[in-house]
Formats: C-alpha cells, sequence, structure tokens
C-alpha cells in the first residue's frame, strides 16, 4: 500500500525573494562548483546554500545547512504552512526528441517502506557516497529538502485537478525551457480522494534512489511513529501523457590497448551495418540490442544489432528476462566488461567512462574526450517495470526521465 499524505510544507516566503526562479535549483547531483556559484550570485537565497551546502572556513557543510535554514526561517525568507496541502505539478517542456509535452504530477509525503511488491520497487543501484552525504544532511536539517520521483498506477490528477486556482501559486521557467506550475491544494476531501486513489498502487522510484534510501535508514534511526517516517515524493500516473524516458549514451575516454579486443567483440556479437553520422540515434529502431557505433579512429558510424542473444543470457544466468534484454544490460555485459574488462566497480565510478543524454554532445566528444561512442535507446517504462517487479537494479544510467525536478519548491519538516 501506498501511504500518500498532505505536508505542513516549509517554503520559500513569495513577499520575500525576488522571484522563486531565482532561488529553486536542479537536482544536487547534476550541480559542479561553477554551476553551484552562478545560481549564487543569482541570489544568496538559492537552496544549493541548504542541498549542497559549502560552509565558509572548511566548517562542517552539514551544520552550515542547518544554521542557514534555521537562520532564513526567522528572517521570513521561509516559512512554515499552518495547515497541511498537496501541491499540483505542471511541468509544460520540449523533449530531447524536440516535441512538445506537459507532465503533470503533485508533490506529497509519503510514508517510507521496504522494498517489495505492493510497496516501493527500485529500478537502479545504488552507491555508498551519495547515500552517506544525504544521511548527514538529513540529520542536520531535519528535513526533506529535495524530492525523490516516483511513479503511480491511477488518476490522481483528476482529483487534483477541481482543487487548483486559475493562477498557480509560483511559476518558473528553467534553464532547459521547461515552465514548472505549481498549485497549493489545500482541500481535506481531494486529500482524501487523493490517498484512496493511490492507497492500492506500488511505487516506481523514478529518480532519487539515493534519497529514498536515506530516508529509511533516518526513519530506522529516529524510531517510533513521527513525520521522520514520511518522505517528500513528487508522483507522476504511469498513465500520463506526458510521462517520457529518454536514453544515457555511453562515451568510452579510454579504449587504450583494448582497442583490438573491443573491435573483436563488437564482429563476434553483432551485425554491423555502417551509417551516417547524421543517422546514428537508434531511436525507434526495432529489435534486441540495437545501438549506433562510432569511434575517434575512422570517424564512421555503424548501427549495431545483437546476432542473438546465447551469449547474454549465458553470461546474465540467474536474471531476468526482462533484464537479460536491456540494451544497458547488454552493452555492459558484453562489451564494457566482456571486451574492455571492466568491473561492476569500474562502471559505478566512471573509470573510462562517461555519460550524456544529447546525441548530438556524444557526437561531439569524438573530437577530444571520447575514443569511442555507444548511443542507446531509451528504455521503454514496460521494461523498468518488468526490470523493477523482478526485484532487480539497472545498470547506471539505463533511464533519463525527462524534465527534472526542481528542488526548492517545497520542503518536508522531519520533525
Amino acid at each position: 500500500m501506498a501511504d500518500v499524505r498532505p505536508l505542513r510544507a516549509l517554503h520559500y516566503n513569495l513577499q520575500a525573494v525576488p522571484s522563486l526562479g531565482d532561488v529553486v535549483a536542479p537536482p544536487y547531483d547534476v550541480i559542479d562548483g561553477e554551476r553551484r556559484r552562478e545560481l549564487l550570485a543569482r541570489s544568496p537565497f538559492n537552496v544549493v546554500e541548504l542541498d549542497l551546502p559549502e560552509a565558509p572556513g572548511g566548517g562542517d557543510p552539514y551544520e552550515h545547512a542547518a544554521e542557514t535554514l534555521e537562520e532564513w526561517t526567522l528572517q521570513g525568507i521561509l516559512t512554515q504552512d499552518r495547515d497541511e496541502a498537496l501541491w499540483a505539478l505542471e511541468q509544460e517542456y520540449e523533449g530531447p526528441d524536440g516535441r512538445s509535452y506537459v507532465r503533470r504530477g503533485f508533490l506529497a509525503r509519503v510514508r517510507v517502506t521496504g522494498y517489495g511488491p505492493g510497496l516501493v520497487r527500485p529500478h537502479e543501484r545504488t552507491q555508498p557516497g551519495p547515500k552517506e552525504d544525504r544521511l548527514r544532511l538529513t540529520r542536520a536539517t531535519r528535513h526533506n529538502l529535495s524530492p525523490i520521483f516516483a511513479l503511480h498506477n491511477g488518476q490522481a490528477w483528476r482529483l487534483l485537478a477541481p482543487g487548483l486556482g486559475p493562477q498557480p501559486w509560483a511559476e518558473v521557467r528553467d534553464e532547459d525551457g521547461t515552465v514548472h506550475r505549481v498549485w497549493r491544494v489545500d482541500d481535506a476531501e481531494i486529500h482524501r480522494a487523493v490517498a484512496a486513489e493511490l492507497a492500492e498502487s506500488e511505487l516506481l522510484i523514478a529518480d532519487g534512489h539515493h534519497r529514498y534510501e536515506t530516508a529509511r535508514t533516518y526513519a530506522e534511526e529516529i524510531g517510533g511513529e513521527g513525520p521522520h517516517r514520511y518522505t517528500l515524493m513528487a508522483l507522476v500516473s504511469l498513465e500520463d501523457p506526458g510521462l517520457t524516458v529518454f536514453g544515457y549514451h555511453r562515451l568510452l575516454t579510454d579504449v587504450g590497448a583494448k582497442a583490438e579486443e573491443l573491435d573483436a567483440a563488437l564482429r563476434e556479437h553483432f551485425e554491423l551495418e555502417e551509417v551516417p553520422l547524421e543517422r546514428l540515434d537508434p531511436a525507434g529502431e526495432e529489435g534486441v540490442g540495437v545501438f549506433g557505433y562510432a569511434d575517434a579512429r575512422s570517424r564512421r558510424g555503424y548501427r549495431l544489432r545483437l546476432r542473438d542473444t546465447a551469449a547474454v543470457d549465458a553470461a546474465l544466468e540467474g536474471r531476468s528476462e526482462a533484464y537479460r534484454r536491456l540494451d544497458a544490460a547488454i552493452l555492459e555485459t558484453l562489451v564494457l566488461r566482456g571486451a574492455l574488462g571492466l568491473s561492476e566497480a569500474d562502471v559505478e565510478a566512471k573509470r573510462g567512462l562517461a555519460y550524456t543524454a544529447s546525441a548530438e554532445e556524444a557526437l561531439a566528444a569524438l573530437e577530444g574526450r571520447a575514443e569511442a561512442i555507444f548511443l542507446l535507446r531509451p528504455t521503454p517504462i514496460e521494461q523498468v517495470r518488468a526490470v523493477a517487479a523482478a526485484g532487480e537494479t539497472m545498470p547506471p544510467k539505463s533511464t533519463y526521465f525527462f524534465p527534472k525536478l526542481l528542488t526548492g519548491l517545497v520542503f518536508n519538516p522531519l520533525s
């Protein structure tokens, strides 16, 4: 069961900041040092000061975040609602495919459970470093500062829609051109209807696996009942017409002496068809194990098609069929680990490997940092669900859910 509830949100006081667009930010894990400085130049109250903290003079960054949150609350930069609300969210965007979409969902607090049938399903592997970072931040601030993105069965939006006013509480256009609109829905009858609609739903984490596992750890650390048993989520229906998944492409940055092994593996396992570089992206191609491939030496593009599944099935014996048919798993098994000898730890740490969601950026990388590139198709959401339902997690960067959620729309108090 999914226990979905409204929250007494802490949020920016729109009367105290120039605009919400100046103080929100992308997710912390896509922000580098230069980007962080740009966001703080926009406003000293930008949420990165809380969610990606750096203490002046080399102090404890997590304590700095806690002190900053308290200071901003006392100054009236942040304000906490007295009443509970759900926060309807609409994102109008152009996808990497050039098409226009509108994705609709809502922000709520959701009871933290273990993984399993009828509960919560992950679909990606996690690493200890990011979990420790997020746990220390949660302990210090006692708030969820950014939402986990999860998918649900059912049609919650139709229940929320009557509670939307003519104008959103706030509207932000981000640097990708995505327009984010947020409405505060405080109708208790709507809250109950949404909770009932999702009560029997299994939740699939689309983005935020590290934050969800952090929430589980934190809830157990505190123990007992209370707000700490819930975490902030943005929930979108699996049936929402604006829900899209795109592909992450692989850049090989250190092939080195393994070039011959790479060539041999490609010829052994794949049918190769030369294609112009402008047609290298395999999106829309049918079949199992289809990729676009090019290397910096020849600058020639190839369409790769898996000859048969025997080698993958043998290497991944014991894995579900859904996992064995994943493009990302096929590439990892036959090429990254098989031909190049990368370990799971190498793949996790991105040793000799980089990622981009842009086919154009991948092709441009052949001019510099990439020795070879593989362009991947988007993973269908049905395949994501099937892997999760089998209790398995996908290789890193198997899915690119776009657009990303903004950090700073609302915060969820845990005490």
